[in-house]
């Protein structure tokens, strides 16, 4: 069974990556590396580009190889597109990492909240139609 690619998916976790992750990736980048070394375009190039081929490579290389083989390929991306080096390649990864995951727990507790008031107004209808 020959492996492949679904593209209607790859477009969609693309568009969704840069959606989410570009504007996180582009501030961290432009914090460490400045305005000048990091446009918003670079850092939409490294979601895009960084996506592509790990799909492609996910289909030959696997497990704990191809989670370094992945990862030294997104370095790659940041190092050449944000024209720094390899240590503050890594730093702005761990950093958008973070930072992503914080907004990623401010995003599910907001919802959670909203989620929490809309219950909370059902509960309040429900008591008010029984009661009359």
């Amino acid at each position: 069974m020959a492996a492949e690619i679904n593209l209607t998916g790859l477009l969609i976790e693309i568009i969704v990556s840069i959606i989410i992750v570009s504007p996180v990736l582009w501030l961290v980048g432009r914090a460490m590396v400045g305005k000048q070394k990091a446009k918003f375009t670079d850092a939409i190039w490294i979601v895009a580009l960084g996506i592509i081929i790990n799909a492609f490579l996910g289909l030959y290389v696997h497990g704990v190889l191809g989670f370094i083989v992945t990862l030294i390929i997104w370095l790659a991306l940041i190092k050449h597109f944000f024209d720094t080096g390899w240590g503050r390649a890594i730093l702005i990864a761990i950093l958008a990492i973070i930072a992503l995951v914080i907004i990623a727990f401010i995003l599910a507790a907001l919802g959670f909240a909203i989620l929490a008031g809309f219950l909370g107004k059902l509960k309040l209808l429900a008591a008010l139609s029984f009661a009359t």
